[in-house]
């Protein structure tokens, strides 16, 4: 299992819900969707269990459980400021955002 969470991406967190130090916080898979279906990580308050995996940045201890391993392993997530936008990034999945259709 392998995450990376950059400093910007634990800063909104931290800032945001709000975190202080020693806190941990749980990032985990929703799975739903029309169509072909879909995911989107959400995040809750709560204490990792003897097998989570965790990232500690800022302080804070950010964990997913193993349940959540295949679609998280390799994500990078980050904060992009300018756009105000959380970034989830994976090589597992090319297209992470709703595809543009064009008109034929």
């Amino acid at each position: 299992m392998n995450l990376t969470i950059t400093d910007a991406a634990s800063s909104f967190y931290i800032n945001e819900i709000p975190l202080k130090e020693g806190d941990t916080l749980r990032l985990f898979v929703r799975v739903g969707g029309i169509g072909s279906g879909g995911f989107s990580v959400g995040v809750i308050k709560e204490l990792p269990q003897k097998t989570s995996y965790i990232v500690t940045k800022q302080g804070v201890h950010f964990f997913v459980n193993e349940d959540d391993f295949w679609y998280i392993d390799g994500m990078t997530i980050h904060f992009d400021e300018d756009m105000g936008y959380l970034e989830f990034i994976s090589p597992k999945f090319e297209q992470i955002d709703h595809p543009d259709f064009e008109d034929e």
